[in-house]
């Protein structure tokens, strides 16, 4: 079974010394749970065999499982692959912009 999940659709540009850096849009695909390969990735913050904290256009992704391994990073090009069995991919909530009673009396 091959699951795919798109994120954003347009691919965004962001200022680089000496060009330009198209960064892809933010996409999930998991292959029989057994590979994963995600796209828009900005920066791994911690792994190891059973959780993988990554950092997407999409927010920070918690990829959960058994003997994972981190294949591929190539922050360049924002594509990341794991390998491993892979039991969840959670997204974190994003923190509300602004004070507290700015977001109470919206």
């Amino acid at each position: 079974m091959k699951v795919v999940a798109t994120g954003a659709a347009m691919a965004t540009e962001s200022g680089r010394a000496g060009g330009r850096s198209v960064q892809p849009p933010h996409n999930l695909i998991l292959e029989g749970r057994k590979h994963l390969t995600a796209t828009g990735v900005t920066n791994v913050d911690s792994y190891d065999e059973q959780t993988i904290v990554a950092y997407t256009e999409e927010g920070q992704l918690l990829i959960r499982g058994r003997e994972l391994h981190m294949e591929h990073l190539n922050t360049e090009s924002g594509e990341l692959t794991v390998t491993g069995e892979v039991l969840s991919l959670t997204y974190a909530e994003s923190r509300q912009q602004g004070s507290f009673f700015s977001r109470l009396f919206r």
